[in-house]
């Protein structure tokens, strides 16, 4: 599948000059694939109180990209991969132990990070090539890493249509939503699956110290401008689109130059500044 139209199309809705390179069209369309899933997401995250659980799987991206340089796999392989069996595990965990939540994504945190440190510890390289997924680079994307979020993109936006109404359900009693006959187990290792994928793709884009601020940022900025869930999704994508859009524009003017990811979520902390103030004069009319 070619993306060239695509690209074509880009350069022509952005009349910049920066725009007018591949690796610039490259970048943007990735951003709007990513985006609104994370903004997606991160609705679900802040109503489930779910950042602790983006922090763990971000961070064994440590240990991903640090298996896939030690065996000579691709880390674009292992880092997802490994992600996902995080995402996986802690959400069996949650299930099966009596503990609290943050107590059981704290010891897997923990471990990953651990391990993660470990591996990487064993190779000079893995030290050296792992600095690139702390702070993330969107300009360096690939057309292979682009279709892959294509794929997630699709899987992603279906699941939110058929289970959006049912995660908010699960969210507020799961008791109650399996009592509605919601499949409770299916719809959360679906949750957890889709998120570690989202927060590995973000990892790419804007590094492990910035992934959860591109989860929440947007999704609290809506949480302050909305009425009920439905705005709140809308207004999240609205807010993590524009911010994706003006961050890559701002950071690739001469005057700027600065970090991509970085810019973005500045530019979504900037919709939360405002946000806040037009919620809190709501608020006191």
């Amino acid at each position: 599948m070619s993306l060239d139209l695509i690209y074509e199309f880009i350069g022509k809705a952005f009349p910049f000059e920066c725009m007018q390179m591949t690796f610039m069209q490259q970048a943007m369309l990735g951003l709007l694939l990513l985006a609104p899933m994370s903004a997606l997401m991160g609705v679900q995250v802040v109503n489930f109180r779910m950042a602790f659980f983006a922090d763990a799987i971000s961070h064994s991206t440590f240990a991903g990209v640090g298996l896939g340089l030690i065996f000579a796999i691709d880390p674009h392989f292992t880092m997802p991969a490994f992600g996902l069996l995080v995402g996986l595990g802690i959400m069996a965990c949650q299930r099966r132990s009596s503990l609290s939540s943050d107590t059981v994504i704290g010891v897997f945190f923990s471990a990953v990070i651990a391990f993660g440190l470990a591996v990487v510890s064993r190779d000079k390289n893995a030290a050296r090539n792992i600095q690139l997924f702390l702070y993330g680079d969107i300009l360096t994307i690939s057309d292979t890493d682009i279709k892959a979020m294509i794929g997630l993109f699709i899987i992603l936006i279906a699941f939110q249509i058929f289970g959006y109404n049912r995660m908010l359900y699960i969210g507020l009693n799961t008791t109650l939503a399996k009592a509605h006959r919601v499949k409770v187990a299916f719809y959360q290792y679906m949750y957890a699956a889709l998120l570690s994928l989202v927060v590995i793709f973000s990892v790419w884009a804007v590094g492990v110290f910035l992934v959860t601020a591109m989860l929440i940022v947007p999704a609290a900025a809506a949480r302050n401008l909305s009425k009920n869930a439905g705005n709140m999704a809308w207004w999240a994508v609205t807010i993590s689109v524009s911010s994706a859009i003006i961050g890559l524009l701002i950071s690739a003017q001469d005057w700027a130059r600065t970090a991509t990811g970085a810019t973005v979520v500045l530019v979504s902390f900037v919709w939360f500044i405002i946000s806040s103030i037009v919620g809190y004069t709501h608020h006191r009319k």
